[in-house]
């Protein structure tokens, strides 16, 4: 007799037999569905599920070598939507192969002929089989599905860029659209120059009022006003995105390249406040801010003192000093508080918030919460980042995570916002971005 008669042709007169022939089928068929059908059942069926199965662990283990060795490849892979949709048709074939072999050993694994004691737990480790094997496959390719449908919808189309004098820059804006406001224009404006090879993180943060934002020659704004955006109290530096949302001939690309005619200019005036290109733009509407906080359980803020509430009206709470778990709303609350506060306090707050974010979001937390952050990235964010550049910029925010986050801020008493000198201001920028080139 030979060594696999007792599995396919078991005497199922001996019910502790058929007890441990029961375990070895199932459990065979938890880690390799098909084993089961090879031993006991239809081996063409078998030979098909395990071969598919050998397929499923070799991209894992091809993903999980490459994951190690060339990180920014394989998120750049993960993150095409192309890619996504056939993970998530493959994840969904493995979901029912996984059922149909786990309900067919059930069927030659004949638990009636078991001992009348293990009959509940080998219908239990059936139940665990399918929440883990049809669960697990079937809740990853609906995440994935998820994911793929947020990736397109946020982010533009387009190649990977190289960096420019080793550096990414992305402009970060946070706009600040309201009942009491016509239109949209940023409440928050800072520049996020990333080095591309360590992933060093430079802010630079400039004032929403700052004046006479001048424009490179080469800029469509360059005609409308060859002095600089220079009409006084009308032309603040955050007013130049409604202007342009009301003038969008001046951008005629900009729609097509998933930005708008107001983040193209202000690109353009913080390349000329900077002196730095800039590369990408990232719109977050600040109501939508708190969302996309929730979404992500909270913030923890070593935080300041404060009276809250807009200068003039009454105290409407407090928020203590010290390290504070900051839900959405208060989180906002921080970001955007007035009372007895200067613009600049509110860069520096803001600053805070945003540094948080990237220090504090866990892989583990997408993951739970993937749902909510996909659905809140899609309400608040515009931006023209490519889709094929997010594996570049993933990797660079993990290693951003590890290392301090330089500041510069382009605010009085160093730089006046109402007579600014740009040319100090860039030397500034230059200076403060000189270790990371020379390193």
């Amino acid at each position: 007799m030979s060594l696999t008669s007792p599995l396919r042709h078991p005497d199922t007169r001996q019910p502790e037999l058929m007890t441990t022939r029961a375990w070895w089928l199932l459990g065979l068929n938890l880690l390799i569905p098909g084993s089961a059908q090879l031993l006991a059942g239809d081996r063409r069926w078998g030979r098909f599920a395990v071969g598919a199965t050998f397929v499923l662990w070799g991209v894992v283990l091809i993903a999980v070598a490459l994951f190690l060795l060339a990180r920014p490849v394989a998120l750049t892979i993960a993150t095409n939507t192309i890619v996504l949709w056939v993970a998530q048709l493959g994840l969904i074939f493995y979901a029912v192969l996984w059922l149909a072999t786990t309900l067919n050993a059930l069927t030659f694994a004949r638990i009636v002929r078991t001992s009348s004691r293990a009959r509940a737990p080998l219908a239990g480790f059936v139940v665990l089989t399918l929440l883990i094997g049809v669960g697990g496959a079937g809740w990853t390719a609906w995440a994935t599905g998820i994911g793929r449908s947020t990736l397109g919808s946020v982010f533009a189309d387009g190649f990977i860029d190289a960096p420019i004098d080793g550096r990414y820059t992305i402009l970060l804006l946070g706009g600040d659209a309201g009942a009491d406001r016509f239109g949209l224009r940023p409440d928050s404006i800072s520049l996020a120059s990333v080095d591309a090879g360590s992933g060093a993180v430079t802010m630079i943060g400039i004032p929403r009022n700052l004046y006479n934002a001048p424009f490179a020659d080469d800029s469509p704004l360059w005609e409308q006003w060859p002095n600089g955006y220079d009409c006084g109290d009308d032309c603040l530096v955050s007013y130049l995105y409604t202007w342009a949302e009301e003038h969008p001939e001046l951008f005629p690309a900009a729609e097509h390249d998933g930005s708008t005619a107001g983040m193209e200019a202000m690109k353009d005036a913080v390349e000329g406040v900077t002196g730095l290109p800039v590369q990408y733009a990232v719109l977050i509407d600040m109501h939508g801010f708190a969302q996309l906080i929730d979404a992500l359980g909270g913030v923890v803020v070593d935080a300041e003192a404060m009276d809250l509430g807009i200068n003039g009206g009454p105290v409407v709470g407090r928020i203590e000093a010290g390290e504070q778990s900051m839900d959405g709303a208060t989180a906002l609350w921080y970001a955007r508080n007035r009372y007895n506060l200067t613009d600049y306090d509110r860069m520096a707050h803001q600053r805070q918030i945003q540094e948080a974010i990237l220090r504090q979001v866990e892989p583990a937390t997408v993951l739970t919460r993937f749902e909510s952050i996909a659905d809140a990235g899609t309400q608040v964010v515009r931006t023209d980042i490519p889709q094929s550049m997010l594996g570049v910029l993933s990797d660079l925010a993990a290693k951003a995570r590890e290392l301090p986050i330089a500041n510069v801020e382009l605010t009085p008493p160093t730089i006046d916002n109402v007579e600014p000198d740009y040319e100090l201001a860039h030397s500034m920028i230059a200076e403060a971005l000189a270790p990371d080139d020379e390193g």
